[in-house]
């Protein structure tokens, strides 16, 4: 983008974001935010532009990447995230097992205790990363590499101390549950406790059909490549943070973040929600479920706002969304969608092509991992039975 052309949207962003505060539609206010920031597709583009779009109630400054040149029928991978804060890129520092009690507990030095009496095993952890641009299938792996945020969506009560009897019941039968199914590896409890439920070494049936892709690997059905944590609660679109979650939830989501990620070296931009990650192949559309689909405190977690990230369902193999999926979101997810979506134009233009020809090429990417996908989930039950 020349600098014309960001001086004047620049000036442009009081204007779109007072309007776009006028507009109570979530679904008009997202395509008027996409039609007052988008520019003539046949102006010349210059890399690496910055373009400044506002959401609601916020003014966003979203980075436009330069353009990529694809090889074969892929779409470029996504940009790596911008530079984490020091006090948020925690993935180098070390953290040890302090102590450990069989059925029982383990303490970590930064504070983190996790309950380990509901502990099970599942399947062995077995995926191969894809890598980018060429979706080229890796080596057999077995170490997680990125972290999915859920939410139990259980029956709750008022966090009260009248009700600490019922709350404690509650919990526990959440828990049984979850380890029946073999759901997350972790989940955290409303007084704040960690539990382990399927060990670390294993999937957990936690993301379904789900998709994420960092700057060099694409990754597909996240239950082996992912570790899945969960918090006991129960949200609505739009909730506001302190009705989702509570403060002791914060800090042991904080403490269990940062050894997870020192232990498996796991990079800021790999952890998200799951509303982030999920899809739903039938009608290739993401957002197939959309727990933490807005607020998730990844700040207070120690990480960098991502729901700022692209979306890869969308930007590298061709999903689309409808109307529920955006009306579930907050504002704060609209960024991503509206970088994403500009990306893909950008990748057409650059192509020449439209973008539904460049979406339906991206469907074959997804449809070349999952047969391959398919293929190792075959030779992992004929191994070993499950």
């Amino acid at each position: 983008m020349e600098p014309v052309r960001h001086w004047a949207l620049t000036l442009r962003a009081p204007w779109i974001n007072w309007r776009a505060g006028r507009i109570a539609d979530p679904v008009a206010r997202l395509r008027y935010l996409r039609a007052a920031t988008a520019f003539p597709a046949n102006l010349p583009r210059i890399p690496k532009a910055a373009m400044m779009v506002a959401g609601v109630g916020t003014l966003v400054a979203l980075i436009i990447p330069g353009r990529t040149h694809l090889i074969s029928s892929t779409i470029a991978p996504p940009r790596p995230p911008q530079a984490v804060p020091a006090t948020v890129a925690a993935a180098s520092v070390e953290i040890w097992l302090v102590e450990s009690k069989d059925k029982a507990f383990e303490m970590y030095s930064n504070g983190l205790r996790i309950e380990t009496a509901h502990a099970t095993k599942h399947v062995p952890r077995a995926w191969r990363a894809c890598s980018l641009p060429k979706f080229t299938p890796g080596p057999l792996r077995t170490d997680p590499v990125g972290i999915v945020f859920h939410t139990t969506e259980s029956d709750l009560l008022p966090f009260e101390e009248g009700e600490n009897r019922e709350l404690l019941r509650l919990g526990e039968g959440l828990l049984r549950y979850v380890r029946r199914h073999q759901s997350y590896h972790y989940v955290i409890d409303r007084f704040g406790r960690v539990h382990r439920i399927v060990e670390e070494g294993h999937a957990a049936a936690h993301a379904g059909y789900s998709l994420w892709a960092d700057a060099q690997s694409a990754y597909i059905n996240l239950n082996h490549e992912f570790l899945g944590v969960s918090f006991e609660t129960a949200t609505a679109p739009g909730d506001s943070l302190p009705d989702a979650i509570n403060p002791a939830q914060i800090r042991a989501a904080r403490a269990l973040t940062e050894m997870l990620r020192a232990r498996y070296r796991i990079p800021a931009s790999n952890c998200v929600t799951h509303a982030q990650v999920s899809v739903n192949p039938k009608n290739h559309r993401i957002g197939n479920h959309t727990d933490w689909a807005s607020n998730f405190p990844f700040l207070e977690v120690g990480l960098p706002d991502n729901y700022n990230l692209p979306l890869p369902a969308l930007e590298l193999f061709g999903f689309g969304y409808d109307q529920d999926f955006v009306k579930a979101t907050g504002n704060r997810l609209w960024k991503g969608l509206l970088l994403t979506e500009e990306r893909v134009r950008q990748e057409a233009s650059a192509r020449g092509v439209g973008v539904p020809e460049l979406r339906t090429l991206a469907k074959q990417n997804y449809k070349n991992l999952m047969a391959e996908w398919a293929a190792l989930r075959q030779s992992k039950i004929e191994e070993t039975g499950k």
